[in-house]
């Protein structure tokens, strides 16, 4: 049974002779937890501890604090490296809002820490027009990497993994202590994903994209836990002028409309569970009712930025909880509808692409009948024509009539003779 997401209040008393120098004094602290189908976490009154996704704790805990604040406070000495930055006094935190997909954490700072239950667990931390610092502690059991000024990888010996990227002009390090510190600009996200079963090259390109402010968001179509059959969609932003909105989810269909407010091509990172999409080996995605081509590599569909058709990559997942990733490099933006069905299935019309593979093309009148495209082929040559009150036998049945008709005249003779 799919646990049910609940907002517990924990209350953590910690008694005065316990308590290190120079923190608060014998006061409870309240906290909130969140549970949902694949995150977990609670808060403490400054941070987010024991992160986990899919049953795995991925980090201990995450503290925010502005920059201003940090250095005033004499936390964080002005003109320090990143990595000398180990240890922050972080801001208040509250368990502001829940939607059955999400949890959003808000720090007194201005910063926001969004949590999406999703089967990557992703975890977004924005500064709120303010710098700020983040500092991550991991766990004992746990190694971080630096991959660059903004990427950090986290591996856990029970093999999930998972990766810090900076979106924007900041920096994410491994610190002295062997955590993560970030800086963060007024306009930066700090955007944390899990791999439960391990991070692959294609987990790896789709981190690029969203490091380097290619992907404007990240959707996720997934089986509702409130819902029973019904299905449910997250979508993360990593741009603030885009928007998602998942119009259509339905067995083989999915729809939804991005809208942004530049016209300047994205991608938008579609994550399929496979209740929604079954398979994608015959995946169509259109947009605007246009086909978009399926691209041949990362570089190829960057390509379509900007230029007269959008095109589409599909990665297929071997976790059983999604079918795969569908990216949808958008040319051009304003409002556009993204289609993705299998087999063509759910299109309005199969006027635009609607090839039946062997070469004709057919489309479907308002009574349900079916006519033939612009050549009428049917792979073989001969032309065929679907009449509305039947399957197309107009020859066959010319010459059954011609046969009544010409008896009808014979017995007419016979019965005058």
């Amino acid at each position: 049974m799919t646990p049910s997401r609940t907002v517990v209040i924990v209350l953590f008393f910690v008694a005065s002779t316990a308590l290190p120098i120079g923190t608060a004094s014998a006061a409870a602290q309240q906290g909130e937890a969140y549970a949902g189908t694949h995150v977990e976490f609670e808060t403490t009154n400054d941070a987010i501890v024991d992160y986990s996704v899919n049953e795995n704790t991925v980090f201990q805990s995450v503290k925010v604090q502005s920059q201003s604040t940090a250095e005033n406070q004499g936390n964080v000495r002005a003109g320090v490296g990143l990595s000398a930055v180990t240890d922050i006094t972080g801001t208040a935190l509250s368990l502001d809002s829940q939607t059955e997909v999400s949890a959003t954490v808000t720090a007194e700072s201005g910063a926001t820490m969004e949590a999406h239950d999703n089967s990557r667990g992703i975890l977004v931390v924005r500064s709120g027009g303010d710098s700020q610092y983040v500092t991550v502690n991991v766990s004992s059991s746990s190694q971080a990497e630096s991959e660059g000024d903004q990427r950090v990888v986290v591996s856990s010996d029970d093999g999930t993994q998972g990766t810090f990227v900076v979106v924007g002009d900041g920096e994410v390090t491994v610190n002295e202590q062997g955590n993560l510190s970030a800086d963060l600009k007024s306009d930066d996200r700090l955007v944390f994903r899990s791999y439960s079963e391990g991070r692959t090259e294609e987990d790896e390109q789709e981190e690029q994209l969203i490091s380097d402010g290619q992907a404007a968001a990240e959707v996720y179509v997934m089986e509702s836990s409130e819902q029973g059959n019904e299905f449910a969609a997250d979508v993360v932003q990593y741009s603030e002028d885009t928007t998602v909105e998942v119009t259509q989810q339905s067995e083989g269909t999915v729809r939804m409309t991005a809208d942004r407010s530049q016209d300047q091509g994205k991608v938008i990172i579609t994550s399929l569970s496979e209740q929604a999409i079954s398979s994608v080996e015959d995946l169509q995605v259109t947009v605007d009712g246009e086909a978009a081509a399926e691209a041949s590599s990362y570089s190829d569909l960057e390509s379509a930025i900007g230029s007269d058709s959008s095109k589409f990559l599909v990665n297929q997942q071997s976790s059983a909880q999604a079918s795969a990733d569908v990216l949808v490099a958008v040319n051009q933006f304003s409002t556009r509808e993204i289609t993705m069905s299998e087999d063509g299935d759910g299109s309005e019309t199969s006027e635009t692409d609607g090839s039946d593979g062997d070469g004709g093309q057919e489309t479907t009148d308002a009574d349900g009948s079916e006519t033939s495209g612009t050549d009428g082929s049917d792979g073989d040559g001969s032309q065929e024509t679907t009449d509305a009150d039947g399957p197309g036998f107009g020859p066959i049945a010319a010459l059954i009539a011609l046969v009544a008709v010409a008896a009808l005249v014979a017995f007419r003779r016979c019965k005058s003779a």
